[in-house]
This record gives structure tokens, C-alpha cells and sequence, in this order.
């Protein structure tokens, strides 16, 4: 009898360790899961859960704008240029402000030519693991160096890789800048072909679309971009002869301002 009412004290007691096992695996999960969430959200392009960005205008408007990164990036930002100019498109580009102290002309070059020009911190650092200061002196650096070339206090900011969090876009906003990120996303700085760029390009796209693309590379001065060079050139040809129209950042904001 003794020995039975002690098996199954043994069990319950085995049971009741499991449980508990079991429950700390499932929260252990759940704090994975949700850390897993708040990542997501702060690298996200298109989430809006941690504050407001641009990221385009609805799908099926026939308006996209070509945007780049991490330049400006000799020689690759004039070639880029000349795409565009050959097609009488303008585009926006996000500028390291490292990048602009180096080559000030091209920076120059890009306003002289129509293009809308904006902040895309001194050296592109990862601004979720950055101190409040060190944001602010990301964006301090960055408007200087834009400002001293150029003689535009840039109004736009897009984040490196995309990384934010609440803090980081109420300074942004402190700063009269508006935080721009996007919603196709070209994979360029990885693709081997302009072709893979352009097929990343049109899987995404459905109208109203902010395309990131780079022409630079935040490393380094000199980084390749002929491949989006080319693939430009081929986004550009195919969706205006689809009866598209390319314009700017500030003009899809016009857009949508108007109620479109």
C-alpha cells in the first residue's frame, strides 16, 4: 500500500515538474516571439508601429519614385545621373554626409540638376543601437555637411537599413526632417546582375511604389553600382512605356496633399 501511494507521489510529482518545464519553455517562447516582433518592426521598411514613415502612395496610383542610397559615390552617382536625364526623370537621393564631404560637387551636381537631396546620417550607423547623442550627432553632421555643399537644409531623412525606433524618429521629426522609407526593395547591393535587381523590381511593384536603390555603398567611396546603373535605365524604359510617371518624394507628398 505504501509503496503504491508512493508511485504515484513519484508521478504527480513528475507531472507537476513537466508542467512547470513545459510552461517556462512556452513563456521562454513567447518573450522569444516578442522580441522577435519588436525586431521586425524596427528594421520593417513598411511597418508603422513604432511611428509614422512615407513609404508611397496607394497601390494602382501611376505615379513611383526612384530613390537612392549612400551616396554620393563617384563615379558611380554621375552615371546614375545621366540615366535619369536621359529619361527627364528626377529622383531622390539620401546622402552620407561623410560621402558629401568628400565629393561636395556631386552632391552640388545632383540639386543643380532638379534632384531632391536628403539626410541619410554622417556614416551610416545602425540608429537602433545608437545613444541619444549619438543621433543627434548622426543628424547634426549630416545637415551640415549637406548644407555646406550644397546650400539646402535637407528636409528628408531615410534611416540606415531602415532601423528605427520611437525615440529615433521623434529626433528625426525635432530636426524638421521627414523620416522616408519605402516599399520595393531591389536587393541591389547584393545582386549579381542587373537583371536580378530588375526581376526584384518587378515583383513588388503594383503603382504608388518608393523603390530603394543605392548608388553607393556606405563603406567606402567607390563602391560598384554599374549593375543598378543598367537596372535603372531598364525600370525607367519598361514601366514609362507602361504609362507610368517618376517623380520625386516631395512630389508624391504634393500628390497625396491634394487628396489624390
Amino acid at each position: 500500500m505504501a509503496a503504491g501511494r508512493s508511485g504515484r507521489l513519484l508521478k504527480t510529482a513528475q507531472l507537476q515538474s513537466s508542467l512547470h518545464m513545459l510552461g517556462t519553455l512556452l513563456g521562454g517562447l513567447g518573450v522569444a516571439g516578442l522580441a522577435t516582433v519588436a525586431g521586425y518592426n524596427t528594421m520593417s521598411p513598411t511597418s508603422q508601429l513604432y511611428g509614422r514613415t512615407f513609404i508611397g502612395l496607394p497601390r494602382g496610383t501611376r505615379l513611383m519614385a526612384l530613390t537612392y542610397d549612400d551616396g554620393p559615390n563617384d563615379p558611380y552617382t554621375w552615371r546614375t545621373m545621366e540615366v535619369l536625364e536621359r529619361h527627364g526623370v528626377t529622383a531622390t537621393f539620401f546622402l552620407v554626409g561623410r560621402f558629401v564631404q568628400q565629393k561636395p560637387e556631386i552632391a552640388l551636381a545632383l540639386v543643380k540638376a532638379g534632384h531632391v537631396i536628403g539626410s541619410h546620417t554622417w556614416d551610416h550607423p545602425n540608429l537602433i543601437l545608437c545613444s541619444k547623442s549619438e543621433v543627434r550627432r548622426q543628424l547634426e553632421q549630416a545637415q551640415k555637411a549637406i548644407f555646406d555643399a550644397t546650400g539646402v537644409e535637407a528636409k528628408l531623412f531615410r534611416p540606415p537599413f531602415g532601423g528605427r525606433r520611437p525615440a529615433t524618429l521623434r529626433m528625426v521629426r525635432a530636426f524638421g526632417l521627414l523620416p522616408i522609407t519605402w516599399n520595393v526593395t531591389c536587393y541591389d547591393w547584393k545582386a549579381e546582375s542587373a537583371k536580378e535587381i530588375v526581376g526584384h523590381a518587378e515583383r513588388q511593384i503594383r503603382g504608388g511604389d518608393v523603390i530603394l536603390l543605392h548608388d553607393g555603398g556606405y563603406r567606402r567611396m567607390g563602391s560598384d553600382r554599374s549593375r543598378t546603373v543598367t537596372a535603372s535605365d531598364e525600370i525607367l524604359t519598361r514601366y514609362k512605356g507602361e504609362g507610368y510617371d517618376f517623380v520625386t518624394i516631395p512630389q508624391m507628398l504634393a500628390y497625396r496633399a491634394e487628396g489624390h
